[in-house]
């Protein structure tokens, strides 16, 4: 994988994504990317949609923690495995390589050390699959510079004093955290623009922090 001023090593192809509508569309991408029958965490699970998605898909083996209780009934009323947890400080008691994949959906923003959870879900996956928002997308820069706001967008709904995100990423700041300070490599890159498309592979990684709306990422030591 180049650098961030290179070019990312893989991408799905142009064109909308097929999702159903009750799925969030990085959930649908990210549901491609599992093997079939695998072993795989949901970290962050909330309603057990993804988890759901991949038992009947990919009849994967599959675990769950949420940090709500109202997630945890709700997964468990699904007929899921799913427990009460904290990404910040529950994933130590999990062995190394005890799932093939471990997931991390639109949730690393939200915790209080990033560097350390992910450094986490690449000891005990043997892939890690992150989706975040990207505050470096075009539509956040402008409401910064010309308006002198904090966005609210689709992608991002809350306001700034209601907020769940605590830390502000772009897909460059979180290839430079993955590659050079944690030593992973990028196996899979895939940017997602604001009409729900897969921004083209040939694109270097300025365009995609520009214009992708959210970005999947899967990881591995």
């Amino acid at each position: 994988m180049s650098s961030v001023e290179g070019r990312p090593v893989a991408s799905g192809a142009n064109g909308e994504l097929a999702a159903p509508a009750a799925i969030r569309l990085d959930l649908a991408v990210i549901a491609e990317l599992v093997t079939a029958k695998s072993r795989v965490l949901d970290i962050g699970c909330g309603d057990g949609a993804l988890l759901a998605l991949l038992e009947a898909r990919r009849q994967v083996d599959g675990r769950g923690i949420e940090l709500s209780q109202t997630g945890v009934n709700e997964c468990v009323a699904r007929g899921l495995s799913v427990i009460q947890g904290d990404a910040d400080s529950d994933l130590v008691h999990y062995q190394d390589d005890a799932f093939d994949y471990v997931i991390l959906s639109q949730t690393i923003q939200a915790t209080r050390n990033p560097k350390v959870v992910l450094s986490e879900l690449l000891r005990i996956g043997q892939r890690a699959i992150v989706s975040f928002p990207n505050f470096g997308h075009w539509s956040i820069r402008y409401a910064l510079g010309f308006r002198g706001r904090m966005p609210v967008t689709a992608n991002l709904a809350h306001a700034w004093y209601e907020t769940p995100n605590i830390h502000f990423c772009t897909i460059r700041d979180f290839v430079e955290l993955a590659e050079n300070e944690l030593g992973a490599t990028v196996e899979t890159a895939i940017a997602i623009n604001a009409t729900g498309q897969k921004m083209g592979m040939k694109m270097p990684w300025w365009f995609w922090n520009l214009f992708g709306q959210q970005a999947v990422f899967v990881l591995k030591r």
